[in-house]
C-alpha cells in the first residue's frame, strides 16, 4: 500500500521526514567533457564546488537519503529551495517536473528486478543545472549503469553534449527499466495460463493477485511520467533545450508503449482471475453432480431395503425361499438401468444427451 514519509501535522513547510532505517549517503562525482574524465568518491559536501568547472559536465550521484545535515548541505549548495528538497526526501513523491531559477528538478520512479523475485521500486530526483546533473536516489543499486559505462568509455556523444543530453539519458535508463520487468511479468502470465489450461484444477491465485498487485504498482509509476515527458516536449524548460526534443519524444513514445502493455497485461491478469473461478465453479458443480448422481442411485435402494428391513411379524415375501437373491438381483437391476440412463443423458461419463439423441 501507499506510504509517505511526513514529517508531523504542523511542520514548517520543507521540513525533511527522514527515516529511521534510511542508509546514509554515498556521493560519487563525475566530471567530464570530449577531452576529460573525472570519477571521484566525495567524503565532504565542501569539495563538491571543486568539481564545478566550465567547459565540463559534472555529474553527482548521491546514494541514500538517511543523513539530513548532508542533504541541507548539498541544497545550499546548488541553490535546492527547500520545498523541493522536501519532494526529493519525502519520498516516495508523485512523478513530476518543477522549475526554478538555478535548475529544474524530475521526480520518477525507477523499477528494477530483484534476485528474490517481485520488484524494488524507489523515487530517483533529477536535478539539472546549466553544467551539473544531480541524482539523488533512496538506496544504493539503480539502472544507471549503461549510462556510467557509456561516460568511462568516451562515447562522443554522450560526452559531447551538455547536461541536458545526461538527463535526458538518465531518464531514458529509466524508462528503458520497465522493459524487462514487463516481459517477466508476461511470461509469467502466460505460464499461469498455459497451466490453468493443461489442469483441470485451478492454480495460481496467488501468483494472480501478486502479478496484478505489481501491474497496478507499474500503472502508478509509468502514467504520471508519461505526464512529465508530455510536459517537457510541450512546456519544455530552460535547462533542456530544443535540440533534445527529439530524444524526449522518444522517450514519451516509450511510455506510451509501456502504458499499453501494462493495461494488457492487466486485462490478460483480470481474464485469467475470471477462469480461476470459474473453473472453481466448475468443479464444484462436478462434485455437486458426482454426490447427486450417487445419492439417486442409492435412493430406490434405500427404500427396497427400509421396506423389507421392517420389524412386522406377518411379510409374505419373507417365505419365500429364493426371496433374498431375488430382491439382490432386482436392486442390481435398478441399479445398472439408472446407470444406463444417466449415461445416456450425458450426466455421467461421455453418453448421448438429449439433444444429440434428438440429432440421431
Amino acid at each position: 500500500m501507499f506510504r509517505k514519509q511526513n514529517p508531523p501535522p504542523g511542520s514548517q513547510p520543507g521540513t525533511l521526514a527522514i527515516p529511521a532505517h534510511a542508509p546514509a549517503p554515498r556521493i560519487r562525482a563525475m566530471i567530464y567533457s570530449p577531452e576529460l574524465f573525472e570519477e571521484h568518491d566525495v567524503d565532504k559536501v565542501c569539495t563538491l564546488k571543486d568539481f564545478l568547472r566550465d567547459g565540463s559536465v559534472t555529474w553527482i550521484d548521491v546514494q541514500g537519503l538517511g543523513n539530513e545535515a548532508v542533504l541541507t548541505s548539498i541544497a545550499e549548495l546548488f541553490r535546492i529551495h527547500p520545498l523541493i528538497l522536501e519532494d526529493i526526501v519525502n519520498v516516495p513523491q508523485r512523478p513530476k517536473i518543477e522549475n526554478s531559477q538555478y535548475h529544474s528538478c524530475l521526480i520518477c520512479w525507477m523499477n528494477r528486478l530483484v534476485p528474490e523475485g517481485g520488484i524494488d521500486q524507489e523515487q530517483v530526483s533529477i536535478v539539472v543545472g546549466r553544467d551539473f546533473v544531480l541524482t539523488f536516489q533512496e538506496r544504493s543499486g539503480d539502472v544507471f549503469d549503461p549510462v556510467r559505462s557509456r561516460l568511462r568509455q568516451g562515447g562522443p556523444i554522450i560526452r559531447g553534449s551538455g547536461s541536458e543530453y545526461l538527463t535526458y539519458a538518465l531518464l531514458d535508463a529509466v524508462i528503458d527499466g520497465y522493459y524487462p520487468i514487463l516481459e517477466t511479468l508476461g511470461d509469467a502470465l502466460d505460464t499461469i495460463e498455459q497451466t490453468m489450461l493443461d489442469s483441470r484444477k485451478p492454480r495460481g491465485l496467488r501468483r494472480i493477485y501478486k502479478l496484478k498487485r505489481e501491474l497496478l504498482s507499474l500503472r502508478r509509476a509509468v502514467w504520471p511520467l508519461r505526464e512529465v515527458t508530455n510536459t517537457l516536449l510541450r512546456d519544455g524548460t530552460p535547462f533542456l533545450s530544443k535540440k533534445i526534443q527529439t530524444h524526449l519524444q522518444d522517450c514519451y513514445d516509450h511510455c506510451i508503449q509501456l502504458i499499453e502493455t501494462i493495461e494488457v497485461y492487466r486485462e490478460l491478469s483480470v481474464s485469467l482471475m475470471e477462469v480461476y473461478l470459474s473453473m472453481v465453479a466448475n468443479r464444484q458443480n462436478e462434485i455437486m453432480k458426482t454426490l447427486t448422481i450417487t445419492a439417486t442411485i442409492f435412493i430406490p435402494l434405500t427404500f427396497v431395503a427400509g421396506i423389507y428391513g421392517m420389524n412386522f411379524e406377518y411379510m409374505p415375501e419373507l417365505s419365500i425361499a429364493y426371496a433374498y437373491p431375488l430382491l439382490l438381483a432386482i436392486m442390481l437391476v435398478a441399479t445398472m438401468g439408472m446407470v444406463g440412463l444417466f449415461y445416456r443423458k450425458g450426466w455421467i461419463g461421455d453418453g448421448i444427451n438429449d439433444e444429440d439423441a434428438t440429432n440421431l
